[in-house]
């Protein structure tokens, strides 16, 4: 830290006799260059320093005592957040209205004492102003090593815990289904959901597009996602896990869903995290620690957590619900508190670190604890007790799969690539052969004979030969049947459709199936009855154009 001289240099002989007379030392030089040196002489003696210590109001101890908890140096703006601010006064204003012996706060206290000074410092994490004890008072002091802090909140009351939300490692399936869906152009990235835990896909595609498994069209690299997919369990979670805690990259508080972010401005997303993770660590294993405990003291301790300078004004951060930009200390709870919350009911959660717990089964979490395996991951070690991936995939005769959270995801990456998907229970996943699927697999460059090795190698039981022949009957020459919904028109008589086809609705005809039975487009259901009543036909029409609804 800066020197008393540093520290007292730029001051004029007025603000030195102010710091003189505090520590009962004269002045009587012409100049501040004269006083300086006199000063700082008769303030650099231990005994002396002890008893200005002891004799300062208890709040400007406390502050003090804060700053040397700190290495001798604070944030400017948290500093006076919570020791309060020294005003700015001119020579002339400072002498008549004395504020050293009227001080409106503990840091005006140091400061007219010459006990802390104020200085921009090119330190980590980023270049800031300061509050700092000079060098030789920090060597003076006689302040005993204090023990070491306790975790930030408190454990859990019962309540918090009733309702428990388990990690698991369910994130790689869902990362696997994610992979196989960018794959396939029929399939909505927003149509699907992912349970336990529950991860919107937008952010997993986020995540695995940050730790480059996807690439910048948002597609997956095929040699890292070979790798990823037939890791072992516990691998592939240490590479999702150490991948998202060093990436810049992956930005938490753009992905709040409370808020809208605006303008050009930057935040550090591994400043944040990083200060969340060291928190975590401090938590006894298999404690439950209340959220809101834990928020509520890194608001009173360490508010700034994210904001190195104490800046809240230069973030263009608006409130989706409200619409109001979000600005100042004030709106703490709804940024820098949700961001803490979402970083321990999300990532934390997702990636097998927390279990959470909640009041209610339809509550929102209250509580977490380290899981067994926290250790491991935040070490970057894969940890133990992942199930393995050996179940087999269940072929049935009509060309469908069931395949489980304990088959090779490998494996359901590339059936699904190959199938329509359909609905299946939480830890299954249902697929199903079709000449559509099939074809547009081949449109993707995918060969009929890379399915097949995938079911032959697999399988628990001998693949059904019929699967094996429609397979086979595909490559060879598509589809050989389909089934589809059709709007059906019969009549009475051949006659009938004769005069039909004569008529400008002939047009709505796409197929004829019978002398008095055709196919006609869909939705061009009351312009053939129209047709027909013209020609002196009623019709009767027994649905409505979209039958599916």
């Amino acid at each position: 830290m800066p020197a008393l001289l540093t520290t007292l240099q730029n001051h004029d002989l007025g603000f030195l006799k102010i710091i003189g007379d505090a520590w009962g030392i004269e002045l009587k030089a012409s100049g501040a260059q004269d006083a300086l040196p006199i000063l700082i002489q008769g303030i650099c003696q231990k005994e002396l320093v002890s008893e200005i210590i002891e004799a300062l109001p208890q709040q400007a101890q406390s502050a003090l005592f804060e700053l040397v908890q700190h290495d001798g140096k604070i944030s400017w703006q948290v500093f006076i957040r919570k020791f309060g601010d020294v005003r700015g006064m001119g020579a002339g204003k400072r002498d008549r209205e004395r504020p050293d012996l009227h001080p409106i706060s503990a840091a005006e206290t140091l400061w007219y004492h010459g006990l802390i000074g104020k200085a921009f410092l090119n330190l980590p994490p980023e270049p800031q102003e300061y509050a700092y004890i000079p060098d030789e008072i920090m060597a003076l002091l006689e302040i005993e090593t204090p023990a070491p802090p306790l975790p930030l909140g408190s454990p859990a009351d019962p309540a918090e815990f009733a309702y428990l939300i388990p990690a698991s490692d369910y994130i790689l399936d869902h990362a696997c289904t994610l992979l196989a869906a960018l794959r396939i152009e029929s399939i909505s990235i927003s149509g699907l959901k992912f349970i336990q835990p529950n991860i919107s896909p937008e952010i997993l595609k986020n995540l695995l597009h940050a730790i480059h498994i996807l690439d910048d069209q948002g597609m997956p690299i095929s040699r890292i996602t070979k790798t990823f997919l037939e890791s072992p369990r516990a691998e592939a979670l240490t590479f999702l896990t150490s991948g998202w805690m060093k990436n810049a990259q992956f930005n938490e508080l753009s992905l709040l869903s409370t808020l809208e972010i605006e303008g050009v401005w930057q935040n550090n997303p591994l400043l944040a995290r990083q200060f969340i993770l060291d928190l975590i660590k401090e938590i006894p294993q298999g404690t439950w620690w209340s959220i809101s405990s834990l928020i509520q003291a890194i608001k009173k301790e360490k508010p700034d957590f994210q904001r190195p300078a104490g800046d809240y004004d230069s973030w263009f951060i608006r409130s989706r619900q409200s619409g109001n930009f979000l600005r100042g200390f004030s709106s703490w709870d709804e940024v820098d508190g949700e961001l803490i919350y979402f970083l321990l009911t999300g990532p934390l959660h997702w990636l097998g670190i927390l279990d959470l717990a909640a009041s209610h089964p339809k509550s929102p979490p209250t509580a977490f604890r380290l899981t067994p395996w926290a250790d491991s991951l935040l070490s970057e070690y894969p940890p133990q007790g992942l199930s393995q991936e050996n179940a087999p995939i269940q072929i049935k005769s009509d060309a469908s799969f069931i395949l489980t959270d304990h088959t090779p995801r490998t494996a359901r990456y590339i059936i699904a690539r190959f199938s329509q998907w359909e609905p299946s229970a939480p830890g299954e996943y249902h697929y199903v052969l079709t000449p559509r699927s099939l074809g547009e697999a081949g449109e993707r460059g995918l060969k009929p004979a890379h399915l097949v090795r995938s079911l032959k190698k697999y399988a628990g039981s001998p693949i059904p030969p019929s699967v094996l022949k429609a397979i086979e009957q595909w490559a060879r020459s598509g589809p050989q049947a389909q089934v589809s919904q059709a709007i059906i028109l019969e009549v009475s008589s051949s006659e009938i459709l004769d005069a039909l086809k004569k008529t400008s609705a002939a047009r709505y005809i796409s197929r004829t199936l019978t002398p008095t039975m055709v196919v006609i487009n869909r939705g061009t259901e009351e312009k053939i009855r129209i047709a027909l009543a013209e020609l002196g036909y009623l019709a009767q029409v027994d649905f409505n154009s979209n039958p599916g609804e």
